[in-house]
């Protein structure tokens, strides 16, 4: 699907709704008009007039879209095309640029107006002074159905972003020795994705590794990165690689030393799990909440249903975590082309640990994984 169909789709779903719409350089921008996003930073980078980066449209209007010089020249979005441009000189007032802009939709005294989720609140209290009278909703929860059904070609995309993802991780095997730092893992993970074509990490490649001299320690990385990998251990690996706009998520087990029998025991409880959950995932014959209770059983039915902690899934695209998600409570009913994640865990603290994680089609009789490569336990002897 093109570009100028999104946006016209997009257009013909807010008519009536909204008489104009905002989207900041986003996902949500990104999915409708190819404006890409960064590299995103840990701390803020800010630039004279970043406030009013971002894209205009109404119903019926094609899209603006106002950068700062800074941002237009040195981010290299002065040269994206298929959309009007408008730059911000580094001494002029965002704020006049934006009502010139404004003034050109004819909005009524009173508009609606539709800003990403993503949008900051420096941005949503200067448009509150340029239009007093504004009712602000929600432009992501608009955009929502379009994003959350898939098409083939944007599955294409994904499976490629798999394809990269899974040969990093081969790569990443041949590289594995005892010895090893979890951080010294950690980096090399996020090099062989970018050495196979990934723009970078679609999240913070993380690591949830435990053993009898190995406990588990949630969020606490300064303290784990340094550790060594002491054998034996289960080396719980979740990462992902980022292609053309989409996030992959994928998760394995290794094992640095022979496995003892509890270790393969919780590998194989969460491998049949995840088994379940992909034949569970049937577009149009079950809803979301199922699909994470036909996983969990399995885990249930073997004695670590607590260690199970979190939920089977979520959707997934070009934001890692979207709604909907593979949960209690959730009770979505599954359509062609939704894709989530299926990442079943048993996680202990002060013995061995498992996880798997693909990303999965919901099809009428059942998941389709996009990924399907190192189903056994790998071993490091």
């Amino acid at each position: 699907m093109s570009y100028s169909d999104r946006i016209q789709r997009f257009q013909k779903s807010i008519a009536g709704k909204v008489d104009v719409v905002f989207l900041p350089i986003s996902t949500d921008l990104e999915y409708l008009t190819g404006v890409p996003r960064d590299i995103p930073n840990f701390g803020a980078t800010m630039h004279p007039g970043a406030w009013l980066e971002g894209a205009w449209l109404t119903p019926d209007a094609e899209p603006i879209l106002l950068l700062p010089r800074m941002t237009a020249e040195l981010g290299g979005l002065n040269e994206v095309s298929g959309i009007e441009i408008r730059v911000l000189g580094d001494w002029d007032d965002p704020a006049n640029l934006v009502r010139d802009i404004l003034k050109g939709f004819n909005l009524p005294a009173k508009p609606r107006v539709a800003i990403s989720n993503q949008t900051t609140g420096e941005t949503t209290v200067n448009l509150q002074k340029i239009i007093p009278d504004v009712q602000f909703l929600s432009a992501t929860d608009l955009l929502r159905p379009l994003r959350v059904i898939k098409s083939e070609e944007e599955i294409a995309i994904m499976r490629r972003a798999g394809a990269i993802t899974e040969a990093a991780f081969a790569d990443v095997i041949t590289h594995l020795k005892h010895g090893m730092t979890e951080l010294e893992v950690m980096s090399e993970v996020d090099y062989q994705m970018r050495k196979h074509g990934s723009l970078g990490p679609s999240f913070t490649t993380s690591f949830y590794n435990s053993g009898p001299n190995h406990p588990l320690r949630f969020g606490q990385r300064l303290e784990t990165w340094p550790r060594v990998l002491t054998a034996p251990v289960s080396i719980l690996f979740d990462f992902g690689a980022v292609l053309d706009g989409f996030c992959y998520d994928y998760g394995r087990t290794v094992s640095f030393g022979e496995p003892p029998e509890e270790f393969q025991r919780v590998y194989k409880l969460v491998m049949a799990s995840q088994a379940a959950g992909i034949a569970a995932l049937k577009a149009g014959q079950a809803t979301t909440s199922q699909v994470d209770a036909a996983a969990r059983k399995v885990i249930e039915d073997g004695g670590y249903g607590e260690m199970f902690r979190h939920r089977l899934g979520h959707g997934i695209g070009m934001d890692v975590h979207e709604p909907p998600f593979l949960t209690k409570g959730d009770e979505t009913p599954l359509q062609e082309g939704m894709l989530f994640t299926i990442e079943p865990s048993i996680t202990q603290f002060n013995t061995f640990s498992s996880r798997v994680e693909d990303v999965v089609v919901a099809r009428p009789n059942g998941g389709e994984p996009l990924t399907r490569g190192y189903q056994e336990l790998i071993v490091i002897d």
